[in-house]
């Protein structure tokens, strides 16, 4: 069998944009640089009236078949990750399937269809389960959509507001891909944890400091456990570094971390080791705390390095690039970091066949995923087959009076009527409610 992996990918962001700078730190009081550095955001999208998880989801998905040529016998299964389905039954790729039946001709009746969900995680495990299947030979020729769509709205007020985000991004899994191949090594990082939850509740209870600390340690754990099945790894090894970005300033943490735990014992610690010294080893320390205090200060220390600067900004930084624009998108959250490092390879016209990808991957609760992907032959055309420039341009301006209206008429808990901002054009849209309570949806041409 020749290599799985991501074929093709698209992404949709919601309609309306929040700036944080402008708009949001005005009304609360804050210096715009508390968002533009601190979170390193400077804006975020959200859905407009009409747009949900499944118009989202079904208009990425629906862009990628008519670019790809694809027909509905072409698709075997639908996998949606997502943490803001609106069932606990029907999953939200029947609703995905129903929306594409309008546009393409015959039916889905014999794709296999599912949700997955392990918070922001979950799209790199459906993507796993895709690839899986894929392997096992059970796809009888067809590709699988993955789709990971979300509306990542907080209470407001709560400390997470200013990271809200709502966009999708669809992928293709095939054999012979043309963006990248997936590896077959993973390495996990698995812990039963409290820091994000949603027990039967729209808006999620957050623990923001503790779920910083997991995620860097279930981060941490994969990283060792991917060695264990990948082998070593070296800074050198890797074009770009996508991690989970629930936004930008997490990802620095992470990222000085990675790098520490990956130069340790190679070339790179002996020739910084004159500057800041060699890494702690707990052999070296009468106890944890002693040991854990001289590794903070070392990592302190590497963080100002030139040599960490210039691969931060080489391998981590351009992943970012979206991210800073639209917020946090849960499960696509992740695929949203790897779209934008490969769009600025493109944009610098690199020759990047064969470059290699470490993606980490993380949810809540808690798990993180380390796993390697391989740009392909048909790279540099996927990507720049891409509109999200002109999505993010296209995005209405909300006012803070606006903001609040959007977020109420998102809020299953408000009584809300709030007239459309856009006008949806040759595109899935919300339209109304059907006999036992369901959503409707229905293409506007």
């Amino acid at each position: 069998m020749t290599g799985v992996g991501i074929d093709a990918i698209e992404i949709r962001t919601g309609k309306l944009k929040l700036d944080l700078a402008e708009t949001f730190a005005a009304e609360m009081g804050d210096a715009p640089e508390k968002y533009t550095k601190g979170l390193g955001l400077h804006a975020s999208s959200f859905p407009d009236t009409y747009e949900d998880i499944v118009t989202m989801g079904a208009n990425a998905a629906h862009r990628l078949m008519e670019r790809k040529g694809l027909g509905l016998d072409d698709i075997g299964r639908i996998d949606v990750a997502t943490e803001s389905a609106f069932d606990h039954s029907k999953p939200v790729s029947t609703y995905i399937g129903g929306c594409l039946e309008q546009v393409f001709e015959g039916d889905l009746h014999h794709a296999n269809k599912g949700e997955r969900k392990f918070a922001c995680v979950s799209g790199t495990q459906s993507v796993d389960d895709a690839y899986n299947w894929i392997e096992a030979g059970r796809n009888r020729g067809r590709a699988a959509l993955v789709i990971a769509t979300d509306t990542a709205l907080y209470a407001r007020d709560d400390p997470g507001e200013a990271t809200q985000g709502a966009g999708a991004v669809a992928m293709l899994i095939d054999e012979d891909p043309d963006l990248v191949e997936l590896s077959k090594a993973q390495g996990y990082g698995s812990a039963d944890e409290t820091d994000f939850l949603k027990p039967q509740q729209q808006f999620p209870s957050v623990d923001g400091k503790r779920s910083v600390k997991v995620y860097l340690a279930r981060m941490r754990e994969a990283l060792v456990d991917y060695e264990r099945a990948g082998g070593e790894i070296h800074p050198d090894d890797f074009r770009l570094g996508p991690f989970h970005t629930p936004f930008p300033g997490m990802v620095r943490k992470a990222a000085v971390l990675a790098y520490r735990h990956i130069t340790r014992d190679t070339e790179i610690e002996d020739e910084l080791a004159a500057e800041i010294g060699r890494q702690p080893r707990p052999e070296g320390f009468d106890d944890d705390e002693a040991y854990m205090d001289a590794l903070s200060e070392y990592t302190d220390a590497l963080k100002e390095t030139d040599r960490y600067k210039s691969w931060y900004d080489r391998t981590i930084d351009p992943t970012l690039d979206i991210s800073r624009h639209v917020g946090n998108w849960y499960t696509g959250s992740v695929h949203v970091a790897r779209i934008a490092g490969i769009k600025a390879l493109a944009e610098a016209d690199e020759d990047a066949v064969g470059e290699q990808l470490l993606v980490g991957s993380y949810g809540s609760g808690a798990q993180a995923e380390i796993h390697v992907e391989t740009l392909q032959e048909g790279w540099r055309g996927e990507i720049e087959a891409l509109d999200i420039d002109e999505q993010l341009e296209a995005r209405y301006d909300l006012t803070f009076g606006e903001y609040e209206e959007v977020h109420d008429a998102h809020n299953f808990d408000e009584e809300s009527s709030v007239e459309e901002f856009t006008v949806p054009d040759g595109e899935f849209a919300f339209d109304g409610w059907g006999r036992m309570g369901e959503r409707k949806y229905r293409y506007v041409e």
